[in-house]
């Protein structure tokens, strides 16, 4: 049996998406990376392993085009308030969507305690044939929730 008979029918794509973080403009995130949350596990002595109970802190990265000034102003100036001192709306609440090609089907996760921890410019290259550049952002999650 090929992969097109297991698909069921209106299936959701990588590529339609959306990032939402609460108290920011919409910012087109043109990549994002995988939510991963885990448990802790712990190592017992008979060489087995069991769930240590509690849920870790997570991260990802997301990129963004650098070229759109206005969004990349207010992730430069949510990054600034993460830094001393401080803001107090510093960590912020998100979702993430992801909808299938018709929209009738969708899975989110919302997450909570996001703060983005690190900006990477873009590896620039005379020779590279004129790709757009992108800034990666890498963000702390300290928890996260399907919906």
């Amino acid at each position: 049996m090929g992969i097109k008979q297991t698909l069921q029918a209106d299936h959701i794509p990588v590529n339609k998406y959306t990032l939402i973080i609460a108290g920011m403009p919409v910012i087109t995130f043109t990549k994002v990376g995988g939510l991963e949350y885990g448990i802790d596990v712990v190592d017992l002595p008979d060489r087995t392993r069991a769930s240590g109970g509690n849920a870790q802190a997570s991260e990802f990265t997301a990129e963004q085009p650098l070229h759109h000034a206005a969004e990349v102003a207010a992730m430069e100036i949510w990054f600034e308030e993460n830094q001393d001192p401080i803001s107090a709306t510093a960590k912020k609440a998100g979702t993430l969507v992801m909808t299938s090609g018709t929209g009738a089907a969708l899975k989110s996760y919302s997450f909570t305690g996001v703060w983005p921890s690190k900006r990477k410019t873009p590896d620039l290259d005379f020779e590279n044939s004129g790709d757009m550049a992108v800034l990666e952002w890498t963000f702390q999650v300290d928890s996260i929730f399907p919906l």
